[in-house]
């Protein structure tokens, strides 16, 4: 890995992707701007990962424990990481060779940005597929924009290590929704750059995906949220706007709570919410 004039390390985190991970790891090696470094963050696999990334040891640094999650491999990974930037990829996703090289050209013509992500392919089930409207990256103050879903997409994503010394990093208690939560925190003061150009390719459909696993991906934006409202340099029409899409996300997770038999105890919970919160 060089050292070259901006120095970013990248970090992969990665748990029985076995199958994608050496596509991810050499999309990162074909990277026309070389980076500092490149983490790989296993987080206990059973599969073949470990005998793949013997095939990479001289080109990577390699982290191998048992973990709770992605949340805890990013961030054992940003406490590693030497570059004054940091970039993230699943491990189910991949770059084009020329990502990092447009991202910090766009740096250098508003140097005044701390982070910026691209636009990105998708890929479902095998198939090409086209994001929705609602799924199109923007830039900018884009805070308000940001409560209804995640607009910001990790493996894009390159960010100032400043920005976590002011914001934290991943919230290791969510389960899933993280990077929407860190989204929030960093978008409620900081611009988002946005290099308006495909440079990422995502790929879904498959059974491992925390959004096809996980039941109710809402309760962890509500959760999100609520920390959100504790924070004291909000304003009071942020704090609306949090406070609306609150009400919103939790009529939404007791709207699907009740078409399943078994949700009886949340939907309990999440009554008594919605009745203390706006009464």
């Amino acid at each position: 890995m060089s050292t070259n004039l901006h120095r970013v390390s990248v970090i992969i985190p990665t748990f029985n992707r076995e199958k994608t991970l050496g596509r991810a790891i050499e999309s990162v090696l074909a990277q026309t701007h070389v980076p500092l470094e490149l983490i790989v963050v296993d987080g206990g696999s059973t599969d073949g990962t470990f005998s793949l990334l013997k095939n990479y040891q001289k080109d990577l640094k390699v982290i191998q424990r048992n973990l709770r999650g992605v949340s805890e491999a990013r961030n054992i990974g940003i406490s590693l990481a030497e570059g004054d930037w940091l970039a993230f990829l699943d491990s189910d996703d991949e770059w084009k060779p020329s990502k990092l090289e447009k991202q910090f050209a766009w740096l250098e013509k508003n140097p005044s940005y701390k982070i910026i992500q691209t636009q990105e392919d998708w890929i479902r089930n095998g198939r090409w597929a086209n994001p929705k409207k609602k799924h199109a990256k923007i830039g900018g103050w884009i805070f308000k924009e940001s409560l209804s879903l995640c607009l910001v997409s990790p493996s894009s994503v390159m960010i100032h290590r400043t920005l976590f010394e002011r914001f934290g990093a991943f919230d290791e208690e969510l389960l899933a929704c993280e990077d929407y939560d860190l989204w929030l925190r960093i978008s409620l003061e900081e611009p988002i750059g946005l290099l308006d150009e495909s440079l990422i390719v995502k790929y879904g459909g498959h059974e491992d995906q925390l959004s096809r696993s996980i039941w109710g991906i809402d309760r962890f934006r509500i959760k999100s949220l609520e920390n959100l409202l504790q924070k004291a340099n909000l304003k009071e029409d942020q704090r609306l706007l949090v406070r609306e899409k609150l009400k919103e996300k939790i009529e939404i997770v007791l709207k699907g709570a009740h078409k399943r038999d078994d949700r009886k105890d949340l939907i309990a919970f999440y009554e008594k919410k919605l009745k203390d919160l706006f009464p």
